[in-house]
């Protein structure tokens, strides 16, 4: 069953992401400790900066989805995107500086921009009617390079204490090993060029379905701030640098794990069905970050946080890929993850202004709240 429903550039962008994942994860569980222990930032500007980077990804998200469905070719942006990121995340380790990192947050945002979209596109050209089993398939690729990535990161804090500028530096290897994979991805033989010139024309023909995905997925990424906000949290509650990083490895490992069986699942069950499932989850655990005080219940939270996680991103794009025609799903794809690239970065800062001037527990509060409503919509719409 897995060799028949996975072909040979799914497993490619699999390696891809494996490895930009990779280096990636190295930097981003350690980035914010380093900006608020070493170089003295405040929460409010690690929200602004997770903020401003996801909405430059977000635009470029749309720009180059539908840009990709123009021009008939999604790989050029494969190549271009992933050669970006991984050699501008590095640059810390040269010159370790607020302004170096906001810099290089924001040019590997920007390389993300580049390449999601027609990504998400190619790989659903090549799922068929198993949408669900390859994106779950690449989500999990994707994230085991999120586990072993901190882990790297923790055993180089072990024998070099303190030796982030050396981590920065490191990721340079899996980066260039994702790099290299890019060039041997090709683009699905006979695929049709759109015709649509702008995405007002794009979304006056979509259907339905898809403009009620999009604007309650928005609504969503709002209340789902950057999940440095829980490794932060983790932080506070275990005073452990190394245990609230270990937490983020756990519910990488668990999300990684358990992506491939949801996306099977979501292709027999219903995408909607494991995306309301998936929001629940998100629910019970954002409220349990809120009034958390045991380290044990910080490991049960982070597993459930991994199910959520497998129930949601890549169902949301495989069910997208189910209702929009393949001359289109580089936009359709493109403006669902622009938007939720805006309202991620609106929802960053509001979560770092809650955190600074009302506690941790209220911005997690709210999220739980939200995420819990939008799952009863989902619920009772037919």
């Amino acid at each position: 069953m897995f060799t028949k429903k996975i072909s040979k550039q799914v497993v490619l962008l699999g390696l891809v992401s494996f490895f930009t994942d990779f280096a990636s994860e190295m930097l981003y569980p350690v980035t914010p400790i380093f900006l608020t222990s070493v170089l003295g930032a405040s929460m409010s500007l690690v929200g602004l900066i997770e903020g401003f980077a996801e909405i430059t990804a977000g635009f470029l998200k749309g720009y180059f989805g539908s840009l990709s469905d123009k021009i008939g070719k999604r790989s050029v942006f494969v190549v271009a995107g992933y050669s970006l990121s991984g050699i501008v995340k590095s640059l810390p380790g040269i010159l370790a500086t607020i302004p170096v990192v906001i810099f290089s947050r924001i040019g590997d945002r920007i390389g993300k921009g580049i390449r999601t979209a027609p990504r998400d596109a190619l790989l659903a050209s090549y799922a068929g009617e198993n949408s669900g089993a390859v994106f779950g398939f690449h989500r999990s690729m994707d994230t085991f390079g999120a586990v072993v990535g901190p882990l790297a990161a923790l055993i180089l804090l072990h024998f070099i204490p303190n030796g982030y500028k050396a981590i920065y530096l490191l990721a340079l290897i899996p980066s260039f090993l994702a790099i290299g994979f890019t060039f041997i991805v090709k683009d699905q033989v006979g695929r049709k060029k759109s015709s649509r010139k702008l995405y007002s024309d794009f979304f006056k023909s979509a259907p339905k379905e898809y403009k009620v995905l999009l604007v309650l997925f928005t609504l969503f990424s709002f209340v789902n701030s950057s999940d440095v906000f829980l490794i932060l949290k983790s932080k506070e509650i275990t005073l452990s640098d190394t245990t609230a990083i270990l937490g983020y490895v756990f519910y990488n490992f668990i999300y990684a794990t358990v992506s491939y069986p949801i996306g099977l699942l979501a292709d027999k069950f219903g995408k909607k069905n494991l995306l309301i499932f998936g929001m629940i989850i998100f629910s019970v655990v954002y409220f349990g970050f809120a009034t958390l005080n045991s380290k044990l219940v910080l490991w049960l939270l982070f597993s459930l946080y991994g199910i959520y996680a497998a129930s949601t991103e890549g169902v949301t794009k495989a069910w997208i890929s189910d209702i929009i025609p393949d001359e289109f799903r580089g936009s359709a794809i493109g403006l669902l993850t622009a938007f939720s690239s805006f309202a991620i970065m609106f929802g960053s800062i509001f979560t770092g202004l809650l955190w600074d001037n009302f506690g941790s527990a209220v911005p997690f509060y709210i999220s739980s709240a939200v995420s819990l409503l939008i799952a009863l919509i989902l619920v009772f719409r037919q």
